[in-house]
């Protein structure tokens, strides 16, 4: 965006995001060679798991990518990657239960997802127009710009840790399901998807945390501006 002191803000984020990328390539990489002893693939895994919890709703399908797995309340889609959608490791049935759990958070309406879902439209609008605003009214000194380019932000920062609630929630329902429904059997099943939970849920935590600072960096540019002008 432009560069002054407060970029130091930054850095802790940036640095919790490379480890969180990071601990998500190797964690899946060293899981995804492990097989479980069910060998159920991840697509048939995330059916049974959503069958025997009275959501016949969601339907399923192979994307292209590397975990590019995703749902979509909107359409009911529980997407899984190539990697992950015929494979009966540890890690692919571990990402399939993640997206399971989103879809019976759609099936059980579950607030904070729902909240998220209606907020999207707002917050693309708002991490869109933002920094643009912001430095429109630092160039114009003109400060009600400057926080309204500030308060868009906010609704970037509000998304974030809003997420968080949703995320760990589906990770806890997608270890109660995987056990529940027999796909993984053992301690050592259990300990690979959770640290294959953990690590995705990594990300959002840095996420929401690169989110607040760069706020709170918004606010000092935006508080030594106009100090400047007094």
């Amino acid at each position: 965006m432009f560069y002054d002191s407060t970029m130091l803000l930054l850095i802790p984020a940036l640095l919790l995001a490379l480890f969180a990328q990071a601990r998500v390539k190797s964690v899946y990489a060293k899981w995804a060679k492990v097989r479980t002893r069910a060998g159920i693939p991840a697509s048939d895994a995330a059916e049974r798991m959503l069958r025997e919890n009275g959501n016949d709703a969601v339907g399923l399908a192979m994307v292209q990518g590397t975990l590019t797995d995703h749902y979509d309340p909107r359409s009911e889609t529980l997407s899984l990657s190539e990697g992950v959608y015929n494979s009966a490791s540890i890690a692919a049935v571990g990402i399939a239960a993640l997206e399971a759990g989103h879809a019976m958070q759609k099936h059980d309406g579950y607030a904070p997802l729902a909240l998220r879902s209606f907020a999207v439209p707002a917050v693309s609008i708002g991490s869109n127009l933002s920094v643009p605003v912001f430095i429109l009214g630092l160039i114009m000194s003109w400060q009600p710009l400057v926080y309204a380019g500030i308060f868009l932000f906010s609704l970037t920062v509000v998304f974030s840790l809003v997420t968080l609630p949703v995320e760990f929630n589906a990770s806890r329902r997608a270890v109660a399901m995987l056990s529940g429904s027999g796909i993984i059997t053992t301690p050592e099943e259990e300990k690979g998807v959770r640290a294959v939970l953990n690590a995705a849920s990594l990300t959002y935590v840095a996420s929401a945390v690169g989110a607040i600072l760069q706020l709170v960096r918004l606010i000092l540019i935006a508080r030594g501006g106009s100090s400047r002008r007094r």
